[in-house]
């Protein structure tokens, strides 16, 4: 696992010097990204720069360095990520003639990208990964992402430059950088708690979208900058979705259940190379539980797995966790985190997290990551098994309010907002419970019921006066075609939005923080596409959630260690902050420095704290979302 930055500056005025130790700069704000190694190529000719941090995993010798130039000298790459498959392209790429000084999979894709070319090494290739290759002769600036956006990139123009790198701190060293908030994707924070894709916090700062390409070429310019052509998409989900729904998984359930745990043997046989210490992330959950069985059953000897406790009971995982590690015999260490050591992180999240970014559990999987690269440098999760398998339970609350929405249909929606307005009035309900009232009478479809469920804020023009938020993929209608199934469609907007904008996010830079690896089994592209063939019943069965996959976990795990009421992985937060957290809420949310911030409505946000803060309503989520705007914005 790496860190990967540069710039191109097609008419460009600095000196070769100079722009290695800018290069160099960028880099060196992902050292905690890649601790081992760094390095640093530069023609000052095209006006470009690639600069690479390691993490040495695979290969741990010089040869595994970064940027690496291809045989052929037409290729240079800096590569963020894993190739699991490298050692059968390996082979396939020396029945074509090529020679390798080393064993890495940086080296495997270079002698590929000889080969076969770009679009078609990724293609067959398993992953996960950001790549910047520069084409020496063709002068084009390539950058890819993986299918299900696991690693981060970044980029866009600033003035004459264009800029690219995992996480933002590195091109907020480029000296063209400006830094403009836009507004306008703020306001998208405040309903998710994140930024979806392809937004960032900057105006002019983009995320390449999962499953994409975008290349640069200096051989078509215009108007003094090379032409970005749009993202091309070698991979996509959306259309995985709709062709899968009439090819339906053809055998039974005992086939089913066959097939994917051979599907996850396999991409755990893949994952589980490395050549430094290797270990798991354990909940005691479904997913997590039947990762680490698996791997201990691939184990010649106890895998290593961790996890973190708290004192709440109702959110706490560890003792479900240390009853399944000891029942398949792992080598389990756990960690009871105080209030206090799970407070002292708050002040790291706006470094770790670069951009505005307010899932509460960023907390517990930070620690988790900072016990767990005590003894490992690569740690795999179960991550992904709720948006493939139906897992969360908002999925069974949503079609429950769809079906009562559509019989109160009738009102239609112009006394929907009448109606919320009255209960508001009446019952003294906060604008939110009266928002997604509205919301459930007036919903034109499950897809916009399941936006207002999902959305923290319903209203996040009035917390960012003058901004006009911009449509995301649970409002635009990628989705919409009428072979798609709905369980299916909410599954799948999940993993288009939520899965990689705030769940991957997470884990990445909690865990990069760290310098630990992280790797997601149920993210194999494979996997993916097997999980949206299968019909539903596989998945949601007797009032099981998550069928086929607990049905894995039975034949590793006694049942009663399964079957358990599922907590999350969170904080007692709302608790916290009418409490121990109280003073610094308000410190960060006084009018006076709202007011001199000029960033967001003062009455909204004072509106919200006290309704809070006086037990009137759990503002919680949103509040944290706040907080989490307020110490990222006062500290860059």
């Amino acid at each position: 696992m790496c860190g990967i930055t540069g710039f191109l500056t097609p008419v460009n005025e600095r000196c070769r010097d100079e722009m290695a130790l800018i290069a160099t700069t960028m880099a060196e704000s992902l050292t905690h990204r890649g601790p081992d190694a760094g390095g640093v190529w530069v023609n000052d000719d095209v006006g470009l720069a690639l600069s690479h941090r390691r993490l040495a995993v695979i290969d741990l010798s010089a040869e595994g360095n970064q940027p690496m130039l291809s045989a052929d000298g037409k290729f240079i790459i800096v590569f963020n990520g894993e190739i699991y498959n490298h050692r059968e392209l390996r082979q396939e790429l020396i029945s074509h003639g090529k020679r390798f000084r080393g064993h890495s999979d940086t080296e495997v894709l270079l002698a590929g990208f000889e080969c076969w070319g770009p679009e078609r090494t990724i293609r067959q290739s398993v992953g996960m990964f950001a790549i910047a290759l520069w084409d020496v002769e063709r002068r084009i600036l390539y950058l890819m992402r993986d299918r299900m956006g696991e690693k981060p990139i970044y980029y866009g123009w600033q003035g004459g430059t264009f800029l690219f790198g995992s996480e933002l701190k590195a091109i907020r060293r480029h000296p063209d950088f400006r830094g403009e908030i836009d507004r306008d994707v703020l306001s998208l924070y405040f309903r998710y708690g994140y930024i979806p894709c392809p937004h960032s916090i900057y105006k002019g700062i983009y995320k390449l979208r999962p499953g994409a390409i975008l290349s640069c070429s200096l051989n078509e310019m215009a108007g003094g900058k090379p032409a970005v052509g749009r993202e091309t998409a070698y991979w996509s989900l959306a259309d995985i979705v709709a062709e899968s729904e009439p090819e339906r998984f053809a055998g039974g359930a005992d086939t089913a259940v066959e097939a994917l745990e051979s599907l996850i043997v396999k991409s755990l046989e893949g994952q589980m190379i490395a050549d430094v210490p290797l270990g798991a992330f354990l909940s005691g959950g479904i997913d997590s539980s039947t990762i680490v069985a698996l791997m201990q059953k691939l184990s010649s000897k106890p895998v290593k797995t961790f996890c973190i406790g708290f004192r709440e009971e109702f959110c706490n995982e560890a003792v479900n966790a240390k009853q399944v590690a000891a029942h398949l015999g792992c080598d389990h260490t756990e960690l009871y985190a105080t209030p206090q050591e799970a407070r002292d992180v708050i002040a790291r999240l706006p470094q770790l997290y670069d951009e505005p970014f307010s899932d509460p559990s960023q907390i517990p999987t930070f620690l988790v990551s900072q016990l767990a690269r005590q003894q490992v440098t690569v740690s795999l999760s179960g991550d992904a098994g709720d948006e493939l398998f139906y897992g969360y339970r908002v999925y069974q609350l949503l079609f429950k309010r769809w079906r009562i929405a559509r019989r109160l249909n009738v009102v239609g929606k112009a006394v929907a907002g009448a109606i919320a307005g009255g209960v508001h009035r009446a019952c003294r309900v906060n604008r939110e419970k009266a928002a997604v009232i509205a919301a459930l009478l007036s919903s034109r479809s499950y897809v916009d019921l399941y936006r207002a469920m999902v959305s923290i804020c319903h209203n996040p023009g009035r917390l960012v006066p003058d901004s006009q938020e911009p449509t995301s993929v649970l409002a635009d209608g990628v989705l919409r075609s009428g072979r798609i199934g709905k369980e299916n469609r909410i599954m799948a907007l999940d993993a288009l939005s939520y899965l990689p904008d705030d769940i991957l996010v997470k884990v990445d830079r909690a865990a990069m923080a760290c310098s630990l690896e992280t790797r997601i089994p149920l993210l194999d592209h494979r996997i993916v596409e097997f999980a949206f063939r299968l019909p539903f019943d596989l998945k949601h069965r007797d009032g099981a959630t998550k069928w086929l996959l607990r049905q894995i976990a039975y034949k590793y795990i006694p049942v009663d260690l399964i079957e358990r009421p599922k907590q999350g992985f969170s904080i007692p937060l709302s608790q916290w902050l009418r409490q121990d957290l109280r003073e610094w809420a308000c410190d960060l949310l006084t009018e006076h420095r709202i007011r001199q911030d000029g960033v967001l409505d003062v009455g909204a946000v004072r509106s919200y704290l006290d309704e809070h803060l006086n037990a009137r309503h759990d503002h919680g989520r949103l509040l944290w979302g706040l907080l989490m705007f307020q110490t990222w914005f006062h500290s860059n």
